[in-house]
């Protein structure tokens, strides 16, 4: 006998259960009235189930579907996790019928057998499992791919003996992986992570595995910190949907790899450059948001001093020559010279780029993306670019010496050559060309200039709290030698809008160093980077930490913000 309530038997009728299915997923908040018109249209269509529908559509997941099917026909719902390590023993029941039906024992007593199955109110299998045993069937909803997982699991000692495997079980696992990475759940998780960089204007977002699960880190204005903790069950689900977005291979997980997403969030179009490399708890992927419409195509905007600004732009007005931005990852390097380009006249002169990679793309300049992997590199890009006839070339980073060389002897046959070098100050540029192998000559004959920069973040606007510095404070700042001695300073305090951290936003500390007759003769005598550090400053060049202590006294950004920032700024 079918131990079966009375909603079961109430199911005879397909539609009405349908109907009923997908009114009771939008009553339990799983699915809008909206959405279960258009996986009705699409069930037409198709010809298919609504369950199946809803699950392909991304709309609820599978277990949101077996939950409200088993609340709909009086029956209990059953996890993987209780089902029983081993099957019972029943005699009867053949495994090839149990596996085409998605049928799994759970408990046998003298009288009755409680099975798990994926279709519980099917006729046809319960009076076969009736039949076939001679017990009163009671059968519970599950997973049907809890139910295969269980069923596989159950032989896995049988198919170990009768094959090596190891094949089959990687291609199994990669498909549960995509299987997990491509339900409901996973999906909005996903999104929710990646949408909430618009509301936190994060840089940043890392999936980091460990024990406890996978820590969600975002970088908000240089600053890192976690937002949640996804439960270790869905780490490598989690990890898998972002490798999808990205199109790299989730079955690769020894070995790095990169790609990229596009997508949309509030309606605004971000670029995130994916990055994962493995750990000991599973695979770390990091991903660098470009957002497009948060680049300021303005060197004001950015906290230039009017000084800085007015010797930045005659550089950038020479014909030819070669100007460095100089800092560490995330200074804004990149935006600085995508800013600078911007400034110039895509019309009147030809612009190429060399760039690993192309972060944004600008209208009227030409974009070399560089390709290591079939030899695309920045000396070779460059070699040919030559050939192209440019006014002006940027490349994205000075990374070895045949670089650096042909930058060289670029500026010196009549380009202007803008690039980036990673130095903590813009006076060790000069130092780390000669380490490149350029010769000092070739460096006074072909720089014009070097830009050091910081990012700061600007206090919040709405609770940043004025208070009166002491005079040790104004002395040891150096606020009076600089003859700033504004009556009050500001500070951090933390509010709604800026997340109880006190800052929102991040404003641009500058060192320009300009090559003149003095610094070449410096760099001709061959001075060491302290030395012409130390003589530019003598000619009136304003350090990193002098000009955040204009930012300082005019209240934007806070004095503990720059200590941080240039608490190291020296080069070796």
């Amino acid at each position: 006998m079918i131990a079966a309530p009375d909603a079961l038997s109430s199911s005879a009728n397909p539609e009405e259960k349908l109907a009923r299915l997908g009114e009771l997923l939008v009553s339990m908040g799983k699915l809008s009235a909206r959405d279960l018109d258009r996986a009705a249209s699409a069930r037409e269509e198709t010809g298919g189930v609504l369950g199946p529908v809803l699950v392909n559509l991304g709309l609820v997941s599978e277990a949101d579907v077996a939950q409200a099917e088993a609340q709909l026909l009086g029956l209990p719902f059953v996890s993987v996790d209780d089902f029983p390590a081993l099957a019972p023993d029943v005699e009867g029941l053949q495994s090839d019928f149990l596996r085409t039906h998605h049928v799994y024992p759970l408990r046998l007593d003298e009288t009755s057998l409680t099975v798990a199955m994926a279709v519980p109110d099917d006729a046809f299998i319960l009076k076969a499992l009736e039949l076939a045993t001679g017990l009163t069937i009671h059968p519970c909803v599950a997973l049907e791919s809890d139910i295969d997982k269980a069923l596989a699991s159950n032989d896995e000692e049988v198919e170990a003996d009768e094959a090596p495997g190891f094949e089959l079980d990687a291609g199994d696992f990669v498909e549960h992986l995509k299987d997990l990475a491509s339900e409901a759940p996973v999906i909005r998780m996903v999104n929710q992570i990646i949408g909430r960089v618009t509301d936190l204007r994060a840089s940043d977002i890392h999936l980091e595995p460990f024990d406890d699960g996978l820590h969600v880190r975002y970088r908000v204005d240089g600053v890192i910190y976690t937002s949640e903790i996804v439960s270790p069950q869905l780490s490598a689900a989690v990890n898998s949907r972002v490798k999808l977005m990205a199109h790299l291979d989730i079955a690769e997980r020894r070995l790095p790899q990169d790609g990229r997403i596009k997508t949309r969030v509030k309606g605004r179009e971000l670029d995130l450059r994916v990055s994962t490399i493995p750990t000991v708890h599973g695979e770390s992927v990091v991903m660098r948001v470009l957002d497009r419409s948060s680049v300021r195509y303005s060197l004001e905007a950015m906290g230039f001093a009017p000084d800085n600004l007015e010797h930045f732009n005659q550089l950038l007005a020479r014909p030819h020559g070669i100007l460095l931005i100089t800092g560490p990852t995330g200074s804004g390097k990149t935006t600085t010279l995508y800013t600078a380009l911007s400034k110039l006249d895509a019309s009147a002169y030809k612009i190429i780029t060399v760039e690993e990679p192309v972060e944004y793309q600008l209208e009227g300049i030409n974009q070399i993306q560089v390709h290591q992997q079939i030899g695309l590199t920045f000396a070779s890009a460059l070699r040919s670019i030559l050939r192209q006839d440019p006014d002006i070339i940027m490349i994205g980073e000075m990374r070895d010496g045949e670089t650096a060389q042909i930058a060289v002897q670029s500026a010196l046959t009549g380009h202007l050559v803008l690039s980036t070098l990673h130095t903590n100050t813009a006076a060790g540029a000069i130092v780390r060309l000669q380490d490149m192998g350029v010769e000092p000559y070739l460096i006074t004959s072909s720089v014009n200039g070097v830009l050091s920069q910081r990012l700061v973040r600007r206090l919040c606007e709405h609770c940043k709290q004025p208070y009166e510095p002491s005079p040790s404070v104004v002395l040891s700042s150096g606020l009076q030698r600089m003859g700033l001695s504004p009556p009050h300073l500001y500070k951090a305090v933390g509010c709604e809008h800026c997340r109880q951290s006190g800052y929102a936003g991040r404003c641009g500390i500058h060192e320009l160093l300009v090559i003149d007759d003095s610094m070449r003769h410096g760099i001709l005598d061959g001075l060491d980077a302290s030395s012409l550090h130390t003589k530019a400053t003598a000619a009136g060049m304003h350090t990193l930490y002098e000009d955040g202590l204009r930012k300082v006294a005019a209240g934007i950004t806070s004095l503990d913000e720059l200590l941080r920032v240039t608490q190291d700024n020296t080069d070796a």
